[in-house]
Order: C-alpha cells, then structure tokens, then sequence
C-alpha cells in the first residue's frame, strides 16, 4: 500500500511540473493578444476557483482563535501577495524579451537561492550541497545567458531578477503558512496579486474583449490550470511523496519548459546554453538532495 501510495504521489508532482513547465509556454502566447499585467491578474483571480472548496473545508477546521478576517491574515496574505506580484511581474514582463525554455531554467535558481537567503535571518540549514548548487547553477547561468560580449539580454535580466522574488516569497510563505494555514493564504495572495496586476494593466495597458477572448486559452492553462490545479495537486502529492521524489520530479518544471518551448513554439536553444540549463539543473538537484543523502548516511 505504501509504495501504492509513493507511485501516485511521485505520478501527481510529476504532472505538477509538467503543468507549470509548458505554463510558461502558456505565458508567451497570451501575450500576443494581451499585455503581462493584464495576463497575470486575470489567471490569478481564475486560479483561486478551485482552491474556494479547500478553503470553504479548511475554515471548518480552523481555530476559531485565528479568524479569516483576523489582521495578521489578512496582513499576512497582503505582504504575500505583494511579494508574488513583484515575482510573477518580473517574470511575465521578462518572458516578452526571452524564450519559455531559458525563463524556465532562470526561474528554477529561486531553489538554490533560497538556502542563500536564509542567511540573512540566520537560518543555519545551508550545507556543502547549497554552496555546490550555486556555484553549478552560477556557472549555468553564465552559459545560458551570458554572450560573447559579456552581455545579459533584457528578458533573462528580469526573469533573474524574479528568481531573488520567487525565493523571498518561499521563505515567507514557509514561516506564515503554519500559522494560518495554506490554503487561505493561497487564496488571500491570488487576490492581491491579481488585483494589483489589474490596477497596473489598467494604467499601463489596453484590456479589450477581442484581446481577452483570443488569450482565453492560455489565461486558462495560466490561471485555472497552473495556479489552482497544480497547486491543489502538490498539496495533496507532497503529503506522500518522499522528499527526494519530491525534489527530483520539481524540478523537472524547467526541462518540461524547453521541451513546450521547442515543440509548441519552435524554439531552439543552442548547445552553450542547453549545456548552461545542464549545469543549472545539476546544481538544482545537488542543493536539493545533498542534505537528504547526508542525512540517510548519517542515520544508516
């Protein structure tokens, strides 16, 4: 029954990141026909549908000590969400200037980043594996993005500096989800992202109903799909899995975002750059796994 149960969850994160992987092909084409700002707000707000029944269930088991409207909650979630707007800006604006398959890599570091972030509030789980994976994912960096000329183009430029938001926001997530629990936070943070994407599109786009109704079906995938489903599917997967499964099959959300980019959007990277995204995705999985495979030997 257990390995029943690991076969299911490894087969849910794996379709986890293959979901977000071809999400960023989704990002790329909805822009044709709408800006960044006005793609992200609408998705957020479709990727909190399918949470709402979680939440409804979640409020049921909650502390009534911890009320939805409480103002660490509702302060929680808007920090949260102000945190994923400036992250999934920077990437929806950067994936204009680059490809879906390099944004994916770039995005991916944000797993390295985050052990290097815990330093600054004194978070005493770095190891050798951390300082491992940034020095493979720095150096895949350099080969995916870096030319000749020692030049970062635009797109990956913002989508890196998305990656620092990306790995901010797990870190705060990761100390405000247990204390009022994830599902409403989710839902909390969706709504600021998405209101706060819509304000900006606002100002600085033109939202038509033409443009809407031709991006309707990446929004779709972007919103309903990566936001909502992938998310629930992770929650429920993670339960299960084994951490090593877990960090293995993740991180398979960056291959599966060359893999769309290449057969839905034509686009080829060239071998210094898949030899970059190599490199990266090593360091990926090194800071990942290192302390899991310290520990096991440890414990054997």
């Amino acid at each position: 029954m257990d390995k029943s149960r690991t076969w299911e969850s490894d087969l849910l994160l794996l379709i986890t990141a293959m979901i977000w992987g071809f999400a960023f092909v989704a990002q790329r084409v909805g822009m044709k026909y709408v800006g960044p700002f006005t793609f992200n707000g609408v998705r957020f707000f479709l990727g909190c549908l399918p949470l709402l029944p979680f939440l409804a269930r979640s409020r049921r088991k909650t502390s009534p000590e911890i009320p939805f409207a409480s103002k660490t909650v509702l302060l929680g979630g808007i920090l949260a969400g102000l945190i994923l707007f400036t992250g999934a800006s920077l990437q929806q604006v950067g994936l204009v200037y680059t490809t879906a398959g390099k944004a994916g890599f770039i995005t991916g570091l944000y797993v390295v980043i985050v052990p290097i972030l815990g330093l600054l509030w004194r978070d005493k789980t770095t190891h050798p594996g951390t300082w491992a994976g940034a020095f493979l994912a720095a150096a895949g960096m350099y080969f995916l993005s870096v030319t000749s000329r020692f030049t970062v183009s635009k797109g990956d430029f913002l989508v890196l500096l998305g990656a620092f938001l990306w790995a901010a926001h797990v870190q705060f997530v990761g100390w405000l989800a247990p204390r009022i629990g994830a599902t409403r936070l989710a839902v909390l943070q969706y709504c600021v992202c998405g209101g706060l994407s819509l304000l900006v599109a606002f100002f600085l786009e033109s939202i038509t109903v033409s443009g809407l109704g031709n991006a309707a079906v990446p929004i779709l995938y972007g919103g309903f799909l990566s936001v909502g489903v992938a998310y629930t599917l992770q929650l429920v997967a993670q339960k299960r899995a084994p951490a090593a499964h877990a960090a293995i099959l993740m991180s398979l959300e960056t291959v599966f975002a060359a893999v769309g980019g290449w057969l839905i959007l034509g686009e080829v990277l060239a071998p210094r750059a898949l030899f970059g995204c190599a490199l990266i995705l090593v360091g990926m999985l090194a800071s990942q796994l290192y302390p899991m495979v310290h520990r096991d030997r440890r414990s054997g």
